[in-house]
């Protein structure tokens, strides 16, 4: 197998994190990808249509040479460029006139150094035109220096706002868009592809004007000196200048790949980093290593790859310079020697031909950094571009005193994945009433996370109804419908941060008793007695200090803590001992006489006094009654309880 294929394989991580390692006309796959795993109503229809003519606009646009050139999709990346840049427009136009009248002074030293060479051959004093020399060195560092300042600061301010709205852009994705996104390639669009912007900014857009005009004014001095000599320099320039825009597109081309290729190397790291603890106990590092190395190989290879073409540029316009000055000196010397021409005239002219370099490599830098910041600029947009949530009114949600509890209703809800699985939910009905404990019991794989993942609106359902205390699921406010709902996820996440921090994640505004309350509550004050700083104490990157059971525990508390209308529990018994798993059940039927409490359970322990039980059975609504009458009358029960609880028994 190759390193590039090895490489790809290794940025396959779960949720599609697939063909990362793609050249620019692929790059419509990403926002495809991520709008494909939109595919609800209400987000379905409109995730396609829109994946795919933003797909294909992005990828078109990637593969154009031309810096402006876009699919119909949207606007081109050189105006999403000068979107983010209009902002700080005033700033960069004093800090390009800044430089600009800083490399202008020094357009006149070459006619200086003419005046001085004339006072040496008149046998006058020079000491007028170096004095103006050195006034114009001394006035063209500082005004440079000040002017480049001022762009590298207004660089940094666009980079701090795209970063921001990206980061913010990033928290209301919807959840199928993450899914099947890879955390590397979003990380380093957040980190590397912002920084670009500061780049294009000094050596794009501000630096290549500055670079037209210094060019302009360089010939028009170079005009005054000598139209002959001119003539024989534009010649050689333009013929070269010529080979090298044809280079352009290829440089165009290969940064666009090679920033991906940075994303994709994250990608693979990323999925080294999500397990570490799995790859050590799996003796999988060197294989990990390997698949990562290979990831950055192909970086590298890419990152050669516009070194090589930038190079070839720039070493083609050095040397027209070149050829020009062996051009001028000909044609310039031989004019001296005929007498048309003085000494020092060919002096200063040839004076101007090397400050060209200045202009002209500016331009090739320019041209070269815009290419890196509109490839940047399509990778940012593609991710602000993807299916988003609305953001929530500021304080709306969250109310003094716990509301009344909610009640649910499915009927006949269908609902797939969008991608080649079997459909998750295939005409569910049942009835969750207010107030009381109702479980979700059923083998792996019938439909029973994906229950709690519609209610939260993480997808939205393809078909039938879904009602929340009696209206459309579809007519909650998102932040209104969150705001009463508390979600313990099977795999109970703890944040890095103090354990404080964790638990009052869900209710910043909670008070010192209530927090005190439900660390009792789910047996955690054990654990804040026994850590060094109490509830102060970090607990490291995931909680990699706490056991599973305190997690679990962790996120019970921070449900608790955020008093819900609904409350759902995933597997939250999963991770217990004996010991807790009984206090636990304790407090999901003190709770249940307060609230609604919505429970997924394998182990049957924990639901059997629920006040319903429903069975899912691929995704459908097999039964549903109590624990004694389920035991009496459904196969599929009884053999779940009696295998289970067979299993505690031992």
């Amino acid at each position: 197998m190759s390193t590039v294929a090895r490489a790809t394989e290794a940025n396959e991580g779960e949720g599609g994190g697939e063909g990362e390692n793609r050249g620019p006309e692929e790059v419509g796959t990403f926002r495809e990808r991520a709008e494909r795993s939109a595919g609800e109503p209400g987000g379905k229809a409109e995730g396609k249509s829109a994946g795919k003519s933003a797909g294909k606009a992005t990828g078109k646009a990637a593969g154009k040479a031309g810096v402006g050139e876009a699919g119909a999709g949207g606007p081109s990346p050189l105006r999403l460029l000068l979107s983010r840049v209009r902002p700080h427009r005033g700033v960069l136009v004093r800090a390009g006139l800044l430089s600009l009248a800083g490399s202008g002074a020094g357009l006149a030293m070459p006619l200086m150094a003419k005046h001085a060479v004339d006072a040496f051959a008149a046998d006058r004093s020079p000491a007028g035109p170096l004095v103006a020399l050195t006034v114009l060195v001394l006035a063209g560092a500082c005004l440079s220096a000040y002017g480049r300042y001022l762009m590298s600061r207004t660089g940094e301010g666009v980079v701090l706002r795209a970063r921001d709205q990206l980061v913010g852009r990033i928290m209301r994705l919807k959840v199928p868009a993450v899914d099947r996104l890879t955390p590397g390639d979003l990380q380093s669009r957040v980190t590397s592809d912002t920084t670009l912007l500061r780049t294009v900014l000094s050596s794009g857009l501000v630096e290549s004007f500055n670079s037209v005009l210094m060019l302009l004014g360089t010939i028009g001095f170079m005009a005054y000196m000598d139209l002959t000599l001119l003539g024989v320099t534009l010649v050689v320039i333009v013929g070269i200048g010529a080979v090298t825009s044809l280079l352009m597109p290829r440089i165009q081309r290969a940064q666009l790949r090679a920033q991906e290729s940075v994303g994709a190397m994250g990608a693979a790291l990323d999925r080294v980093l999500q397990a570490f603890r799995t790859v050590k106990a799996s003796g999988a590092e060197e294989r990990e290593t390997a698949a990562v190395a290979a990831a950055a190989r192909h970086a590298h290879d890419r990152g050669v790859s516009v070194a090589r073409w930038s190079s070839v540029s720039d070493v083609t316009m050095a040397m027209s310079i070149q050829l020009a000055f062996l051009a001028v000196l000909g044609v310039g010397g031989a004019r001296v020697a005929s007498g048309s021409l003085e000494i020092s005239s060919l002096i200063a002219f040839l004076l101007y031909l090397f400050y060209l370099m200045g202009p002209i490599g500016g331009l090739v830098e320019g041209w070269t950094g815009l290419q890196s910041g509109l490839a940047a600029v399509r990778r940012i947009d593609e991710v602000e571009s993807l299916p988003g949530e609305p953001a929530a009114a500021p304080g709306a949600v969250r109310q003094e005193i716990p509301a009344t509890p909610l009640g649910v209703t499915f009927r006949d809800v269908t609902f797939g994945y969008g991608d080649e699985r079997a459909p998750a939910h295939k005409g569910v009905t049942f009835d969750v009433p207010t107030g009381g404990l109702v479980a979700l019991v059923g083998p792996s794989g019938a439909g029973k996370s994906t229950v709690f993942s519609l209610l939260e609106r993480f997808y939205d359902h393809d078909s039938g109804t879904i009602t929340v205390d009696g209206r459309d699921i579809r007519d909650w406010p998102l932040a209104e419908l969150r705001g009463s709902l508390a979600y313990v996820e099977q795999d109970a996440p703890v944040l890095a941060g103090t354990l404080r921090e964790n638990l009052v994640f869900a209710a910043p505004d909670a008070e010192e008793k209530a927090l005190t309350e439900a660390v009792s509550r789910t047996r955690l004050d054990t654990l804040v007695a026994r850590l060094p700083e109490g509830l102060d104490t970090a607990v490291g990157h995931r909680g990699v200090t706490l056991s599973g059971g305190e997690r679990q525990r962790i996120a019970i508390a921070r449900a608790l803590l955020r008093r819900p209308r609904l409350l759902l529990l995933d597997e939250v018994t999963s991770q217990l001992d004996a010991v807790n798993e009984q206090a636990l059940r304790d407090v999901i039927l003190e709770l249940a006489e307060q609230t609604t409490v919505l429970v997924i359970a394998h182990r049957l322990s924990t639901v059997r006094h629920a006040d319903r039980i429903v069975v899912l059975e691929d995704g459908r609504v097999r039964t549903a009654g109590t624990h004694e009458e389920l035991i009496a009358g459904d196969d599929l029960y009884r053999e779940l309880a009696t295998t289970q609880l067979a299993a505690d028994a031992r």
